[in-house]
């Protein structure tokens, strides 16, 4: 429905133009995320800690890119503190699944799977529920302090992407994406 796409722009405005920590216009606060990692034995590891989205989006590809060049070929994402993910953080996650030999998502919440199957792209995922091994080797990742435009770009691309993997997620995006470049264009 277009008032969806329309809110859904609304917000990504907001969050983008705003301080993530100040109350949205709807009383709702932006909560902020946290993100860990460690790269041992060619298993990169990143704990989420918080809601995975846009407003992480560039420090979360920054992270599975520096990752990778230290050795990294399988990424698990520790998902058990994260509380939700969006479509930004989820099309920034499938941008590396070329990248990656594998990517491993543990425990993540039912609310996470539903977006996963919903957008058509649990089967380039494995799945998995337990004890983090790496728990005790994670660091706090650096931010980047990604600004309002490489975060309006990230978002763009990733929505893209979605749209590309599979195309019934054109009428879910397409008005975001028009949304996101009109903005960049500005």
């Amino acid at each position: 429905p277009k008032t969806r796409f329309q809110f859904a722009g609304r917000l990504i405005y907001f969050a983008i133009h705003h301080h993530p920590n100040r109350r949205a216009p709807s009383g709702c606060c932006l909560m902020s995320v946290r993100l860990q990692v460690a790269v041992t034995e060619g298993i990169a590891c990143i704990k989420v800690s918080g809601p995975a989205n846009f407003a992480a989006g560039v420090d979360f590809k920054t992270v599975v890119n520096q990752s990778c060049e230290k050795g990294g070929r399988v990424l698990l994402l520790d998902l058990t503190d994260c509380v939700n993910m969006d479509s930004t953080f989820l099309g920034i996650l499938m941008s590396m699944t070329n990248r990656l030999d594998r990517i491993e998502l543990l425990n993540p919440s039912d609310r996470i799977i539903d977006l996963l199957d919903s957008l058509g792209v649990m089967e380039l995922l494995t799945v998995g529920t337990g004890e983090n091994p790496f728990d005790a080797k994670l660091q706090e990742a650096e931010s980047t302090n990604a600004d309002k435009r490489a975060l309006t770009e990230a978002s763009l691309e990733a929505h893209k992407l979605l749209m590309e993997i599979n195309p019934d997620n054109v009428p879910k995006f397409k008005d975001v994406a028009q949304f996101l470049e009109e903005d960049l264009n500005k």
